[in-house]
């Protein structure tokens, strides 16, 4: 149980890339420990892994506690008076050493807490010469703490586990040979040397050699994907057969692995509206019921039975400490966030977390999210000349130009000799000389096909770009380029429409191309021709209207990633500007993770909402009932204690992935499986 509800800072701005993650502190008022790499490899590897509760010496006083209480009620009742109260003594002394130390240091610094009330509640139980029944409380409290701070170790275990990927030490490659080096001295440009089954120490880009990376344990796909020279590769990944080369895009200790646990150790400071809304309850509540308890007191004198009166207050200040409300939503957001970040999606805050679980409507940019963002030709129609003419003809202009269509033209004819006087004409294409002919390439707006214009249309009309080809002032041919739809793209659209979700398109691309690329994908609202500032607006009129998602990887989508209730960037490719602005960073392939962060985001809401209830209920029933006398300290102090474990538990389920959203294979006849590996078991 946090000892006070102290809430974030508001005031102060948290940056999206801090020097380095932090892994702990209050479950309720945010991480407060050093950063990681302040401590050895060594040492963090002690705290890597829970013991099993038994080896567990934080409930060892608890376990003191309760079998000395034990004992002395068994020796109690059996009429041995003297060794059943120090047993009662011992129990009592075993519990409050949990937690009556630390109360003690927080209200000379002038707060207070959960643990003042506990505090209170035992030694006026003791005065009034009820020890058992403090023994009791402080039993039950002190488990309550130490199974709560279990469950917060648990929910951090994957971020730490995460951090275990990073590998103690690196080679590198310098000008004498090989050297080996920790991490920790890893700096950009530094050119690593990864052998087969070697782990990558932090991001770089391959330089030499091919082979393949296994990045289940980073991003939570379980295929493997083939690298060589200009690959990114990022750190965490399990290099396959091959060796590799490979140039530091970041330091040791600062890279995508650990930017990833400190933007969800982020999420645990920055509170969503669940958890504000249980710390504006639990806040003032402490002090109030500490001049309720008073004035039951003063009630008591005032009808001359003090001792009855004195005994209720006691129990009244059990009954009404918000232990459950103050966990009730950190330790299910520690749980869902960090879940989330095993398989790939970053979610910056607990608010995001919460946002994303209302999602009704999502808007998905076009290239690089639902396609590949790699064009290829696909088509050509050649009038007067064979088509790899065609062909030759544009990448001889083209093999100079940088435009993505340009590449795409140029990988369909490689051996094409360049051109010569080659123009570029900025929006419209590009004109040059190819073996004494004039060649012009270029657009359907500035190329007019002339008679084949309902050619060109038809091509545009299946989801093509159409380049038009003119030699000599004579149309030549039409290539059709297009940037094909990600294979899971039509099954990620049906997954949220299952969800009760509603895809929209936003692209900046020509209407004809984007609606038949919407229709393939299976969306029905398309907004094409998008500047940023339309796209924005767009997202600024749907989250008006419901709970929107913008899903975005370039600069243009910048601004309405901003917008929406809740900005996902697509993180493997997308542009800086983009991530910064999103709040949720996805870092893997597969889309149909997304639709299963919204479940997983829609299942942990509801499951904050369910503790927060019963928290709240636990306080309302408990405390008449404490008021008037029907239930006695040992009795609320179960009740409310045994309530604290439900919650606690049931704020850990939020961090299993829900099963309806779970993406299958793309293959209809087969589902890859990850290889059962302690690294594979993070990305399950």
């Amino acid at each position: 149980m946090s000892e006070e509800c102290c809430g974030p800072d508001e005031s102060k701005t948290i940056r999206p890339k801090p020097a380095a993650p932090v892994l702990d502190g209050d479950a309720c008022c945010g991480p407060k420990l050093p950063p990681v790499f302040a401590k050895s490899q060594e040492e963090e590897g002690e705290h890597a892994t829970r013991p099993p509760s038994w080896r567990d010496p934080a409930l060892l006083p608890s376990a003191f506690s309760g079998t000395a209480l034990v004992i002395g009620y068994l020796l109690e009742s059996s009429g041995v008076e003297i060794p059943a109260l120090v047993l009662q003594w011992v129990a009592l002394l075993f519990g409050a050493y949990t937690f009556v130390p630390s109360t003690v240091r927080r209200l000379i610094r002038g707060r207070v807490g959960v643990g003042l009330l506990m505090t209170i509640a035992a030694i006026g139980a003791v005065a009034l010469g009820h020890v058992g029944e403090a023994a009791a409380l402080a039993f039950l409290f002190s488990l309550a703490e130490a199974l709560e701070d279990r469950a917060m170790d648990r929910a951090k275990e994957g971020l730490r586990a995460l951090l275990s990927l990073i590998p103690d030490i690196a080679r590198i490659s310098r000008l004498h040979g090989e050297e080996t080096i920790p991490v920790a001295e890893l700096r950009e440009l530094d050119i690593l040397i990864i052998g087969a089954g070697e782990r990558v120490a932090t991001d770089g880009i391959v330089v030499d050699g091919t082979s393949s990376i296994d990045t289940s344990a980073v991003t939570g796909e379980s295929i493997s994907v083939a690298v060589r020279p200009g690959d990114a590769v990022p750190a965490g990944a399990i290099n396959g057969s091959g060796t590799l080369r490979i140039e530091a895009t970041a330091d040791g200790r600062d890279n995508s692995l650990t930017q990833i646990v400190a933007l969800v150790e982020q999420a645990h400071a920055r509170k969503g509206e669940r958890a504000r809304l249980a710390d504006r309850i639990a806040r003032p509540l402490v002090p109030t019921v500490l001049i309720v308890a008073a004035l039951v007191v003063v009630f008591g004198f005032i009808v001359g039975d003090p001792t009855t009166w004195i005994e209720r207050a006691l129990v009244v200040l059990v009954a009404a400490s918000p232990c459950a409300l103050a966990i009730a939503v950190p330790v299910t957001v520690i749980s869902a966030i960090g879940s989330a970040s095993k398989y790939g999606v970053v979610i910056k805050s607990g608010q995001a977390f919460e946002q994303l679980g209302t999602i009704r409507t999502v808007a998905l940019d076009k290239t690089g999210t639902l396609t590949r963002n790699e064009p290829q030709v696909v088509e050509v129609a050649s009038y007067g000349y064979a088509e790899h003419e065609v062909l030759d003809f544009a990448a001889a202009l083209e093999v100079s130009s940088t435009h993505p269509l340009a590449a795409a033209i140029v990988a369909a004819a490689p051996n094409a000799k360049p051109g010569q006087d080659v123009a570029e004409e900025a929006g419209h294409g590009i004109t040059g000389v190819v073996d004494g002919r004039r060649i012009r390439v270029g657009n359907t707006r500035w190329l007019d096909p002339g008679a084949h214009r309902e050619a060109a249309a038809q091509l545009a009309e299946r989801g093509m770009t159409v380049v038009v080809v003119e030699v000599d002032g004579q149309l030549a041919g039409l290539i059709g380029i297009r940037d094909e739809l990600r294979a899971e793209s039509a099954e990620t659209i049906r997954m949220m429409r299952d969800m009760g979700i509603t895809p929209i398109m936003l692209t900046g691309d020509n209407e004809r191309t984007a609606r038949a690329l919407a229709a393939e994908a299976g969306i029905q609202d398309v907004r094409a021709e998008q500047l940023p500032a339309d796209k924005a607006g767009a997202i600024g009129a749907l989250a008006a209207a419901s709970p929107t998602a913008m899903v975005g990887d370039g600069i243009n989508d910048a601004p309405a990633l901003a917008t929406a209730t809740v900005g996902i960037a697509m993180g493997v490719k997308g542009s800086a500007a983009a991530i910064e602005s999103a709040d949720v960073a996805f870092t893997g392939h597969d889309l149909r993770f997304i639709p299963q962060a919204l479940a997983h985001a829609r299942r942990g809401r509801r499951i904050m909402t369910w503790n927060i209830g019963l928290a709240l209920a636990i306080i309302i029933v408990l405390f008449p009932l404490a008021l008037f006398g029907v239930l006695g300290l040992a009795g609320v102090v179960l009740v409310h204690e045994l309530a604290e474990v439900l919650v606690i538990l049931n704020g850990i389920r939020a961090a299993r992935r829900p099963t309806g959203a779970r993406p299958q294979a793309l293959s209809p006849t087969a589902t890859p499986t990850p290889v059962d590996t302690p690294e594979n078991t993070l990305a399950k």
